[in-house]
């Protein structure tokens, strides 16, 4: 069995060519993804509609599909909405905040998910499958993939009932039937924490493994359907630069997985009404949060204005802390100090010190400093 993975221009797509002989018509006029297989297959015919104005044969309009995507939205705000927080101590009255970040991430993925699948109605040939998608992790199929490189792999087709080691769910798979191929797609909301850590190199390991067994799973869990080649794709919602070579896709990019036009002008505009719910949602929480401090230090502010303790007043460091009248009151003698006994050359006149004015104190603010050596 001779394999290869040439590059191609739109990206590297890791493929399973099972018929040889079917290749040419499955690799006819469109780029390929990060794929599992034989990509030195040259298309033998094209489209010839100017690129400038189509560039797959099928077309989705947003004022189309509105409608329903609207009510993905409104479904998924509502969900979003339905969560019980649970109560933090540490997060306090932001704990619903918390709460709607946390529950955003996930709806949002789901939410791509149920739009790709609408979306992917545009284009007859393309079927998209959703549910009970768990796709068995053959023991073969991982040693294959840490013994070998895996563009050695191509064309290897495994029995989905052998056994295996776990289990892989992807979010999507898409048969598209007229040209006998089959996407594993894992949808991510932003593969930005994917950025510093292997967990990329995780998935894309499940993903290749899943790949081999895919055609044999397919065959036997719905209604016989065969498929040539297998191709895997990981689409960033967030559509940072993409890397095909390795298997991450930008949503901006998915017109060419589903080979309909528009679908990506569709995504990009139902994420922009989904942020802007979100950020609403966000907004009422973070007000309620701040609220429910404000009436809490007014409160403690009545509870002390009521209080009978006496609030202490602030000490004056350049003079005495009492009033005028009581310091005039101290000044004239009515105290317990008796200073007309200790005679003037201790004090001075009374005059004279009554006219002088308070010696300012001197205070030092600022960072704590070592004590100066002895």
């Amino acid at each position: 069995m001779s394999t290869n993975t040439a590059s191609v221009p739109c990206g590297e797509v890791l493929r399973s060519i099972i018929n040889t002989s079917e290749a040419v018509s499955a690799a006819a006029s469109r780029p390929r993804p990060f794929g599992f297989g034989r990509n030195t297959v040259q298309a033998a015919t094209s489209i010839h509609e100017p690129a400038v104005l189509r560039r797959h044969p099928h077309l989705v309009r947003f004022s189309d599909v509105e409608a329903d995507l609207d009510l993905l939205i409104d479904r998924a705000i509502a969900a979003i909405v339905d969560g019980e927080p649970t109560e933090d101590e540490i997060l306090g009255h932001y704990v619903n905040i918390a709460s709607l970040v946390r529950a955003v991430s996930f709806r949002e993925g789901k939410l791509l998910e149920q739009a790709v699948d609408r979306l992917a109605k545009a284009n007859p040939d393309i079927l998209v499958l959703t549910q009970s998608l768990k796709l068995p992790l053959v023991k073969a199929a991982m040693e294959a993939l840490s013994g070998n490189d895996w563009s050695s792999l191509d064309g290897v087709k495994l029995d989905c009932e052998a056994p295996a080691k776990g289990s892989y769910t992807p979010d999507l798979i898409v048969v598209n039937r007229a040209r006998h191929t089959a996407y594993i797609l894992d949808l991510k909301r932003s593969l930005a924490s994917y950025s510093d850590t292997s967990r990329l190199e995780e998935l894309k390991i499940k993903m290749m493994a899943s790949a081999m067994v895919l055609p044999d799973w397919l065959y036997k869990n719905h209604k016989r359907l065969m498929v040539d080649a297998v191709e895997v794709a990981i689409v960033d919602g967030a559509s940072r630069p993409s890397d095909h070579a390795n298997g991450v896709w930008a949503l901006s990019e998915i017109d060419d997985l589903l080979e309909i036009d528009g679908v990506a002008a569709c995504m990009a505009e139902l994420r922009r009404r989904f942020g802007r719910r979100v950020q609403q949602l966000l907004e009422v929480e973070a007000r309620k949060a701040i609220g429910v401090n404000e009436r809490a230090m007014t409160v403690a502010a009545e509870m002390v204005g009521h209080s009978s303790v006496p609030i202490p007043s602030r000490i004056n460091l350049n003079g005495p802390s009492r009033t005028f009248e009581e310091d005039q009151a101290v000044r004239s003698g009515d105290d317990d100090l008796a200073r007309d006994d200790l005679g003037e050359d201790v004090f001075g006149s009374c005059d004279e010190t009554e006219d002088d004015e308070p010696i300012p104190v001197f205070f030092r603010v600022g960072y704590a400093r070592r004590p100066a050596a002895h």
